[in-house]
């Protein structure tokens, strides 16, 4: 099993706790997104439960600098909403953008969107820079995502 990398939930973002369970059971290996610097793409570090967490540069609870940085295979990706096609919204930062660019500069990532059912919108307004998700999973079910 590969790589995979979960998040914490901000605000009214969907838990993830439940799929990174199931994956970890799996035999995935988990990683949770680490900001070193305002305006940077993430970077991703080994986590289990009970590690250390401390405030990255946003003050989102992360693994420590001690952890090992590896590269997900798979991304779960939090959003406040999403379209069909793979567009999202999220908190406004960009920092996914930028994180799922560099990574697919290097390897293949699946990036997929974890929403409520309700979050979800006709169209999404894009921009060049932003990247399109894989898949959507709500609590309804699983989207694919029809590329344009």
């Amino acid at each position: 099993m590969g790589v995979f990398a979960g998040y914490h939930p901000l605000g009214g973002e969907i838990d993830p706790g439940a799929l990174i369970d199931q994956l970890r059971d799996a035999g995935a290996t988990l990683v949770m997104p680490v900001c070193e610097r305002p305006n940077g793409a993430l970077i991703f570090r080994r986590y289990r439960p009970g590690d250390l967490l401390v405030p990255d540069a946003m003050g989102v609870p992360a693994p420590s600098p001690a952890a090992q940085i590896l590269l997900p295979d798979l991304l779960i990706v939090p959003l406040l909403a999403f379209d069909r096609q793979g567009g999202r919204l999220g908190q406004g930062g960009g920092y996914y953008d930028r994180t799922l660019a560099a990574l697919r500069a290097v390897k293949p990532v699946f990036a997929l969107g974890l929403a409520y059912s309700g979050q979800e919108v006709a169209q999404v307004p894009t921009a060049p820079h932003d990247q399109r998700l894989d898949a959507i999973l709500t609590e309804i079910g699983y989207i694919a995502v029809s590329k344009p």
